[in-house]
């Protein structure tokens, strides 16, 4: 059973006076409500302590409930900021993994090998597509940088460089 907006309410208003049985069938039903709305939100090796660690929340801040309010709405509150606390948790974990010291470095060989096979793929672009290609994709330099480098104006720049990225993606599914 999935109850409704005002059947939460109740319950939720009769948990705060007390009523043990209703405030177990709340926690219930806001666990089934829970799991759905975080089921497409985050890995389903993290769902169950998501939704734990949303219903501990809601215990712990019923007292804010306002009964007059409707009840998904409060809960969907508590959820997503529950939800932006784990994600943030989790990327901050996921970063400092990247920042381990003993991450592979690249080696001289791939970064050699990488830009013989760009400047094979430059050969068949117009002379003007590929250096705009190089300065903004490669080097990192912004679109009215190149613009001052090349002596293109910065609309020139950009349909260089796509109509330059468009004929390299052609060239290397062609290749494949």
């Amino acid at each position: 059973m999935i109850a409704e907006e005002a059947t939460l309410a109740r319950l939720m208003a009769a948990a705060q006076k007390g009523d043990k049985p209703a405030y177990n069938v709340l926690l219930s039903e806001a666990g089934m409500w829970l799991e759905r709305y975080f089921r497409r939100r985050v890995p389903p090796h993290h769902l169950d302590d998501l939704v734990q660690d949303v219903l501990l929340a809601l215990h712990n801040k019923r007292s804010s409930y306002d009964p007059s309010r409707p009840f998904l709405p409060w809960l969907a509150a508590i959820a997503r900021y529950r939800w932006v606390d784990h994600l943030r948790k989790v990327y901050k974990h996921e970063a400092d993994l990247l920042e381990d010291s003993d991450a592979i470095e690249d080696s001289e060989e791939d970064v050699v090998e990488a830009r013989v096979s760009l400047e094979r793929l430059f050969i068949h672009l117009p002379e003007k597509q590929a250096e705009v290609i190089e300065l903004v994709k490669i080097e990192g330099h912004s679109i009215r940088e190149a613009s001052e480098r090349t002596g293109q104006s910065e609309s020139l720049v950009k349909v260089n460089i796509h109509r330059g990225l468009k004929k390299l993606s052609a060239l290397i599914e062609k290749a494949e």
